[in-house]
């Protein structure tokens, strides 16, 4: 594929750019916050501070997940408005910086940020973003990181206070020029340091790319930003441009059904409570629109989600469904996803089967040829949303490809067994890692046991998309369309 610049595409696509540069976009907007020492029986740090810090304590203490934690902490310190919005960026912020903030706070203590005590850790994590990725004052950042820690983890506050003031003492460029092995010999440890991804991720990325390495930093730059929640308004109950007008969003670039929301919180909206939309990337409405798209002969009223939970493309297919007079029968083997799935489908023509998708064949609701399309929404890494679950690129490790690439072969095996001949399946990743991707529908396909033919995805999704490579599979990009890096390949079955 070649090389394209964030000029290159669409205008008006109501997502806010930030500027770039090394790192990934301070943030410029922020309100100086002080940085007083808590009187008696006040707490250590304020409101937003400390609940970030909880959140990110949870992700490295409980593996909890940044999205979901972070929810119930403002829930339950009763955070609104300018407070949640604060402490929702310094958490996300943090997470993504994770590794260059680790190799800053190490030289800057002189020792393994290993060997310090994970409390006191994950505060000096806080306060050094603060420090070199917002306009929070340096003095402010410092005395609410050393308040903080003198409540965490009281013995190590002196200690975090000379740390605090040894980090303010030299910019973030600085630090870059410092830590960052030079480009020229080191290319990908390079990208590394100066934007926030591991080594092994960058190199998927480039492997993806075409070893295109400039093309791979305006994907890290674009990964590191702030993702826009996009809304998906559900065919025959919302439509994309009055949704627009009623949440004060404008509608998407691509998908018909895609709305982008410049503010506020999701949930509180009454086109989500009343089931006439739901939060979804404009990337996955389009996979799954795809597969709708697909031409078709004979029967067309049997559709199959392979890997529903937790319902976001299921909604979508329920929705068209009931307009084309089909049925979907959603699949999903954790008992809690697949409540979420029947919670996202009320009311619609999908029927929730709590199994394993493997089943095709040997249970008498997933019989083989019985399905007419198929989607297969695989489970895998997930770096393909990044921008959305920042502790994502610390957790991964390329240990955890075996088991999900095996995972995704039987899945895709699963599903081509589960359609008619003549029918489609679309196999689905948020992944741009060629192993999840290229190698598992070859590998998969060819295991099948069945014939089938790689259809062309391009002429599925809206015309005029571009960037969409040579075919037959589509992968999308956040740099190049502003969606989550989706993986889209549709096989028909032949035989």
């Amino acid at each position: 594929m070649t090389s394209e610049h964030h000029a290159d595409r669409p205008h008006n696509t109501g997502r806010p750019r930030r500027p770039g540069g090394p790192g990934y976009g301070r943030t410029q907007d922020r309100d100086a916050r002080t940085g007083r020492a808590p009187r008696a029986g006040r707490p250590a740090s304020d409101p937003a501070r400390q609940a970030a810090y909880e959140a990110i304590a949870a992700v490295h203490r409980d593996d909890a997940y940044a999205n979901l934690v972070l929810s119930e902490i403002l829930r339950g310190m009763g955070l609104h408005g300018r407070d949640a919005a604060f402490a929702t960026e310094l958490t996300y912020g943090t997470l993504r910086a994770l590794g260059t903030l680790d190799l800053i706070i190490g030289d800057a203590a002189g020792r393994e940020v290993s060997r310090i005590d994970p409390p006191a850790r994950d505060a000096l994590r806080l306060g050094a973003y603060q420090l070199l990725f917002t306009r929070v004052p340096a003095h402010a950042a410092v005395n609410q990181t050393v308040d903080l820690v003198r409540a965490v983890a009281p013995a190590a506050h002196g200690f975090a206070n000379a740390v605090m003031r040894s980090i303010s003492e030299t910019s973030l460029d600085d630090w870059l020029t410092k830590l960052a092995p030079a480009y020229e010999q080191d290319p990908v440890g390079n990208l590394a340091v100066v934007h926030n991804h591991p080594e092994w991720v960058i190199r998927a990325f480039s492997e993806a790319l075409g070893g295109d390495l400039e093309d791979t930093a305006r994907l890290l730059i674009e990964d590191n930003q702030a993702p826009v929640v996009h809304l998906c308004a559900r065919p025959g109950r919302s439509d994309a441009i009055e949704l627009a007008d009623e949440v004060g969003g404008v509608p998407g670039a691509f998908s018909p059904y895609a709305v982008y929301l410049n503010g506020g919180s999701p949930a509180e909206l009454g086109a989500i409570r009343n089931g006439r939309a739901h939060v979804q990337d404009e990337g996955s409405q389009l996979v799954a629109a795809a597969l709708l798209a697909a031409p078709l002969e004979g029967r067309d009223d049997r559709w199959l989600d392979l890997c529903a939970g937790p319902g976001g493309k299921a909604g979508l297919l329920g929705a068209i469904a009931a307009e084309r007079g089909a049925r979907v029968t959603a699949v999903e083997v954790a008992e809690h996803r697949a409540r979420l799935v029947d919670q996202a489908t009320a009311g619609m023509p999908v029927t929730v089967l709590p199994t394993d998708g493997r089943t095709v064949g040997r249970d008498p609701d997933l019989p083989e040829e019985g399905f007419d399309r198929v989607l297969v929404d695989a489970p895998c890494t997930g770096l393909g949303s990044l921008r959305r679950r920042p502790e994502s690129r610390w957790r991964r490790k390329p240990t955890d490809l075996p088991p999900l690439t095996k995972l995704q072969r039987e899945l895709l095996v699963a599903a081509l067994r589960a359609v008619r001949p003549g029918g489609v399946v679309a196999y689905v990743t948020c992944s741009p890692h060629m192993v999840e991707t290229q190698v598992t529908v070859t590998e998969g396909s060819r295991r099948s046991g069945v014939e089938v033919d790689f259809v062309d995805a391009r002429p599925l999704l809206p015309a005029g998309m571009p960037h969409l490579g040579s075919g037959p599979t589509v992968q999308l990009w956040p740099h190049r369309h502003g969606t989550d890096a989706m993986f889209l390949a549709v096989l028909r079955r032949t035989s």
